[in-house]
């Protein structure tokens, strides 16, 4: 079994390429897979592993970087989660383009999940999700705002047509695990809007956190990994993804005309080319031959 660590924490970093060979040394002789993304706001990412050689990186990443001062959930796989192990360094570890919002000097209120029900059911709140659309096609929080965005940099567009602080006075948001309703909330309390909140831990922690019987979430959780989705106490979730437009696929999209085992689905299937039909063909038949995981 292994175990798998969604983390970050935004503090500041210096020497990023030392810090980034450290820490991919590391990984490398603990077996780990997994991506990790340093750069001067802090650090993110997910890794996985087995017993004490994840305990034995986790150490280290609290050690550079306070990690366990952070955001630091775990979960489990069945499976090898992850191909290989990367550690990279960016401009920002989760990408929106606005200096402005710099959580290590502003940011919203955090709630605790069990708080966050009170919340969202306040009809005075705007509840909003900061997620992707490939994302937010899995589940949603009941009632909640889907800004139907393909890239997080989307989400000032978005806030600036849709949002105003005379007419939305109380903000909720949340993402998967926190960090870009955290990065969206200092942006927000940036331009202009007063009383921003955000769901502390996300709702991978909410799902750990609240009984079934009394969630507001409806549908799974996707994770950027070979689980896809997870559903209620972090159990793997029934979702798979499509190859062919990197989509999550519901298990009745198997079922279809459309649907092809690594190519197809019924959301792509008349966009494909052949020429892309066929090289997706090609890829998953090398995949197969070789028995290696599609990533």
């Amino acid at each position: 079994m292994w175990t798998v660590a969604a983390l970050y924490r935004f503090v500041e970093l210096t020497d990023l390429a030392k810090l980034q060979a450290e820490i991919k040394a590391a990984c490398l002789d603990n077996d780990i897979c997994g991506t990790l993304l340093i750069a001067p706001e802090g650090i993110n990412g997910t890794i996985a592993g087995i017993g004490q050689k994840l305990d034995n990186i986790v150490a280290l990443l609290d050690r550079v970087a306070g990690v366990k001062s952070g955001e630091l959930k775990y979960s489990s796989s069945t499976g090898k989660p992850f191909l290989r192990m990367k550690v990279r360094v960016k401009k920002e570890i989760i990408t929106m383009a606005a200096p402005e919002a710099n959580p290590t000097k502003i940011v919203g209120t955090y709630v605790k999940p069990e708080d966050w029900n009170a919340l969202i059911a306040d009809p005075d709140v705007t509840v909003l999700d900061t997620r992707n659309d490939y994302e937010t096609a899995v589940g949603i929080f009941k009632g909640a705002i889907d800004p139907n965005i393909q890239k997080f940099t989307d989400f000032k567009d978005f806030v600036a047509k849709e949002l105003t602080p005379e007419k939305n006075k109380k903000i909720a948001m949340f993402c998967t695990g926190g960090i870009r309703c955290e990065k969206a909330s200092a942006y927000m309390l940036a331009h202009g809007f007063e009383e921003v909140y955000h769901l502390h831990g996300g709702i991978l922690k909410y799902l750990e956190t609240i009984p079934a019987d009394q969630s507001m979430w409806d549908g799974e959780c996707f994770v950027f990994d070979r689980r896809v989705a997870v559903g209620q106490g972090l159990a793997e979730g029934c979702h798979d993804i499509c190859y062919g437009c990197r989509f999550p696929l519901k298990p009745g999209d198997k079922d279809t005309a459309e649907y092809e085992e690594g190519v197809s689905c019924p959301r792509c299937h008349s966009s494909l080319t052949k020429h892309k039909i066929e090289a997706l063909r090609m890829r998953h038949a090398q995949f197969k031959r070789d028995e290696i995981p599609q990533a």
